[in-house]
């Protein structure tokens, strides 16, 4: 009988430690969904009183405000908001189902405070929150710009290691049949 190569028994030991494969069973299929884009999620704030609780999202200049009535999370859409946010007082306008405003200038990084006056037929409330803004964008940026040269690192010291297996199984081979030439 001959003996494996080491790199066969390399292989056959990496595929008997790796994990068996997973397969859906029928009706566990993703279907003809749309796949959804991912990144970093846009910055939003957040203002709650006992009545109100007010959720904005932020957007370069727009800011898009969600209002509901704190006791049961019902919308609030026939409401009048005024909002100051970074020394500038704006007034809110319907949209649909929420209410947009748009800021003189696009926020800088750092922490704003945002105070919305909020009033809905007799119900009058004064909500305060923060926004706090980071320059994660230009940083997951920077990230992505080098996510590259990261992967082709990666893959040239996997190429390096295996080829310095391919050698040490060579020379243990090698090693093998010198010692089995001189035993006979």
């Amino acid at each position: 009988m001959q003996p494996i190569p080491f790199i066969a028994a390399l292989s056959i030991a990496a595929s008997l430690g790796s994990p068996p494969a997973a397969h859906a069973g029928d009706g566990h299929d993703h279907g003809d969904a749309a796949p959804v884009a991912s990144g970093p999620a846009l910055p939003r704030f957040a203002a709650v009183s006992e009545t109100f609780e007010l959720v904005g999202v932020v957007r370069g200049k727009q800011v898009t405000l969600y209002l509901d009535r704190a006791d049961d999370n019902a919308p609030v859409t026939d409401a009048v908001i005024e909002l100051e946010i970074g020394g500038a007082k704006l007034k809110a306008e319907p949209h649909e189902d929420a209410y947009e405003v748009t800021l003189p200038a696009e926020p800088r990084p750092g922490v704003l405070a945002i105070t919305a006056t909020v009033t809905a037929g007799n119900d009058v409330d004064l909500l305060a929150g923060e926004l706090d803004l980071h320059e994660e964008a230009a940083a997951g940026d920077a990230a992505h710009a080098h996510g590259g040269q990261s992967v082709a690192g990666w893959a040239a010291g996997a190429l390096a290691a295996l080829g310095v297996l391919v050698l040490v199984g060579r020379r243990l081979a090698a090693g093998r049949r010198t010692r089995a030439g001189a035993a006979a």
